[in-house]
């Protein structure tokens, strides 16, 4: 096997699927997952690096094949979290327990796996208003941090704020600021089992952020963080056979 990374990026392709915002097509003319992939392949032109959509891959595009070649998972969800199969679910879910990283993007805190995988609602107040949010670095020495400016200014986005229900991270890297006032932990880590996670929060639909080089840098150094390169993935067994099929248990 060569050491080539291998990325996926995840998106319920929604949004783009029934034009909402209608806008979405000018600052995503390929999908959501299609820019979040071209920024990667900005920093990691060797890299192999996919995209699957909920609105249609067979599957979600999460096939058990698929995620055992997956190095790095990142995963944009809004509108469809409901719609994905509890079978894919508790596929993702062993693959990160065994050792595949994963990257929760914006909305994606509300995802099944992202909440299996946490424990909690993981709810937040919002607003969507077109703020302008600055993102603080407040551990610099993280890996994850590299290279990125404190803060990143990002002209509008919708607000997340407090309280966010989540367990203590591993760790704190980014807090986000709006100009109403609120603030949120916008880039945080968890480890479950043998794999690394990292939430961060800027990313909606209704505003280029996945443009930014400053938002670009941070998701390349969370897949660099998460990949965990020489990593002996150990893939918990199927737990209920009955559901580790794509369909109803």
């Amino acid at each position: 096997m060569d050491n080539k990374l291998r990325i996926l990026v995840w998106n319920e392709g929604v949004h783009e699927a029934i034009n909402e915002p209608p806008h979405i097509g000018e600052i995503y003319p390929d999908g959501i997952h299609g820019a979040i992939a071209a920024g990667l392949r900005s920093h990691y032109p060797e890299a192999d690096i996919t995209t699957a959509v909920l609105a249609t891959d067979d599957e979600h595009g999460l096939h058990e094949e698929v995620l055992a070649e997956t190095d790095v998972l990142l995963w944009w969800g809004h509108k469809a979290h409901q719609e994905v199969s509890d079978a894919v679910v508790e596929r993702v879910h062993r693959h990160v327990l065994g050792g595949m990283g994963l990257l929760v993007l914006h909305s994606g805190h509300f995802a099944k796996v992202f909440t299996r995988l946490l424990g909690t609602s993981c709810s937040l107040a919002w607003r969507n208003e077109g703020e302008r949010e600055l993102v603080w670095t407040v551990k610099p020495s993280h890996p994850i941090a590299e290279g990125v400016d404190s803060p990143i200014v990002i002209p509008e986005q919708e607000m997340y704020g407090e309280l966010f229900d989540i367990p203590d991270p591993d760790d704190l890297i980014f807090i986000s600021s709006f100009a109403g006032g609120e603030v949120f932990r916008s880039g945080v880590t968890f480890t479950r089992g043998k794999g690394r996670i990292f939430y961060f929060s800027p990313g909606d639909q209704e505003y280029p952020v996945y443009h930014h080089p400053q938002i670009q840098r941070v998701l390349a150094n969370g897949v660099k963080w998460a990949a965990q390169p020489g990593l002996q993935r150990a893939v918990p067994e199927v737990t209920n056979p009955s559901r580790d099929w794509f369909g109803e248990a």
